[in-house]
């Protein structure tokens, strides 16, 4: 009597990732805990760059022109094998619709898709506050993105009073002072639950500020959630199928 072997199917080149991050166009540090520092997931994941995405045009310019670009990209990383498609900047939820529409995985742009949720993890009469790297640049356009309406009470700061952080990020330069930034985070992080005392959760838009999570939760004492949090979500939904899979 023989014993059956095991077969398994084929179709990619390249195998063992789950989630695809389409990356900006960036030459700034990318330190542990950075969407776009490989280290930061216990687990394997496929960047692809958008060539010409750069930081001020994707935040500060509204990503004019950038739409099919991201759509190509997140085509490219499905035909790679990945399971769901994210990306490395917040702001480009107001492409949400687009990209969902495009590929036939799941799409998620940004962390401000977990803001109705948050919301709805709190109790009456508590908001969701939202750290920012650049608030005048978050416009209805990009919560309407998110799927965030009127009936969901927000707190939204930005890092644009500071000196290094949005300044480093946005102007895509070469260094980062870290000790800098993290007393950044933690100094607006402060004001935030200072000046809106109803705040019941923060959710951290920049892919660039989950370095700093911890920190914003030692000064706070609230729950933080930030785009990490919905690719290991990605990640655990998709992990029994990876390919290849038995055929």
């Amino acid at each position: 009597m023989s014993l059956s072997r095991p077969r398994v199917k084929g179709g990619q080149n390249t195998y063992g990732f789950t989630v695809g991050i389409l990356m900006l166009d960036t030459r700034f540090p990318r330190i542990p805990g950075d969407m776009g520092n490989a280290t930061t997931f216990p687990f394997p994941v496929r960047y692809h760059r958008v060539s010409g995405a750069a930081p001020d045009l994707v935040v500060r310019r509204g990503a004019a022109g950038l739409l099919d670009a991201f759509v190509e990209g997140a085509r490219a990383l499905e035909r790679e094998g990945v399971g769901a498609v994210t990306t490395n900047c917040g702001f480009l939820v107001k492409f949400q619709r687009e990209m969902a529409a495009a590929v036939r995985v799941p799409v998620f742009t940004s962390s401000l898709l977990l803001v109705p949720l948050v919301h709805r993890l709190l109790g009456p009469g508590r908001r969701v506050g939202v750290m920012t790297v650049n608030a005048p640049s978050l416009t209805p356009e990009h919560l309407a993105g998110a799927g965030i309406g009127p009936e969901i009470p927000l707190a939204v700061i930005g890092m644009e009073t500071e000196k290094e952080f949005t300044r480093v990020l946005l102007d895509n330069e070469l260094g980062l002072d870290v000790e800098a930034a993290r007393d950044e985070h933690i100094r607006v992080a402060r004001r935030l639950v200072a000046e809106h005392r109803d705040v019941g959760a923060i959710v951290l838009e920049c892919t660039n500020m989950p370095p700093y999570a911890d920190d914003i939760r030692r000064e706070t004492g609230l729950p933080v959630f930030d785009i990490t949090s919905l690719v290991r979500m990605a990640h655990d939904a998709l992990a029994a199928g990876i390919a290849p899979r038995p055929v």
